[in-house]
C-alpha cells in the first residue's frame, strides 16, 4: 500500500465530515474533478498542513477545475 492512501481516505472522511456530505457525494465530485490524484501529486506538502487548510484548498482546486 502505497503512502499517499491512507492521507487520501483521511482527506476523503474529513471533506466529507466538514461539508456535511455522503461518501458517495464526495467520490463523486472528487472522481469528476481527480481530486484524489491532486492529493496523491501534492501529499510531500498537503500531510504537513491542518485538515481546515486542506479542505479549503481541495475548495479551491475544484473551483479551478470548474473554471477551465
Amino acid at each position: 500500500m502505497s503512502k499517499e492512501l491512507p492521507f487520501i481516505v483521511l482527506c476523503v472522511e474529513e471533506y466529507k465530515h466538514q461539508k456535511k456530505m455522503t461518501g458517495k457525494e464526495v467520490m463523486d465530485l472528487f472522481n469528476k474533478y481527480a481530486v484524489c490524484e491532486y492529493i496523491q501529486s501534492f501529499y510531500e506538502v498537503l500531510h504537513t498542513t491542518g485538515m481546515r487548510y486542506i479542505v479549503n484548498d481541495i475548495d479551491l482546486y475544484i473551483k479551478s477545475r470548474q473554471m477551465a
